[in-house]
């Protein structure tokens, strides 16, 4: 499972009795051990009862499922997550070839995680709170604009709430820069064979339907204009 984990992909858990599974970012693969690493926010029953088991408990997980990113011809990449959406930046930063640069944005102080993580893992690594409790007071958008004119920087890769990820876009766009998209969405069978997770994109001038589970949840905006 771990072996064939790539970075921007994610594990799909059946929690408990709940009929639906819980689809989760994938933020670290030991191939050694064969381990995924999964961070999560607790958000509802299904994340409750993942975080009440107790270690060594089986879990039935279907892994790694979907689209991740993709890195090819670039040297330089700017990795930016919001909240939750900050595990599988910690994922793609690591396994970058070229020099990695990471943004993310917290609520406040107390929420944020993973900062040993990228520190250790030597990725310079710029920090926004929305209420200035630590970092830079503001959107995260602001120190990745900073990054962005420093140049070097050719791929721009974010996973977090969708004002965030319009704000980035369109700051990537300003600057000619590729994005990929990682979107988070409630899903039903995580191989697209349901609907549950359908988004619009925009497709050489046409709305067509795409899969977040299958064709994502890495969506390349270069390619395609997804309605965020």
């Amino acid at each position: 499972m771990a072996a064939q984990a790539a970075p921007g992909q994610f594990a799909h858990i059946r929690c408990g009795d709940k009929s639906l599974r819980r689809p989760i970012s994938i933020c670290g693969a030991d191939t050694e051990s064969g381990r995924l690493r999964l961070v999560y926010e607790i958000r509802g029953e299904g994340t409750k009862w993942l975080s009440e088991q107790a270690p060594g408990y089986n879990l039935d997980v279907i892994a790694p499922l979907g689209k991740g990113f993709d890195f090819r011809g670039q040297s330089g990449a700017l990795f930016i997550g919001g909240g939750i959406g900050s595990p599988p930046m910690l994922c793609a930063a690591k396994a970058f070839p070229g020099k990695a640069f990471a943004a993310l944005g917290f609520r406040n102080k107390d929420a944020i995680i993973l900062k040993q993580d990228f520190e250790e893992a030597g990725i310079p690594l710029d920090i926004t709170t929305d209420d200035g409790s630590y970092g830079y007071h503001g959107l995260v958008t602001h120190p990745a604009e900073e990054r962005l004119k420093s140049g070097g920087i050719g791929l721009v890769c974010v996973c977090g709430p969708a004002p965030m990820l319009r704000g980035v876009i369109e700051l990537a766009k300003r600057y000619n820069t590729a994005c990929q998209v990682s979107l988070e969405q409630r899903m039903g069978c995580g191989v697209g064979a349901c609907r549950v997770c359908a988004v619009k994109v925009r497709d050489k001038q046409k709305d067509i339907y795409m899969h977040v589970c299958l064709n994502g949840p890495v969506f390349d905006i270069n390619k395609f204009d997804v309605q965020i």
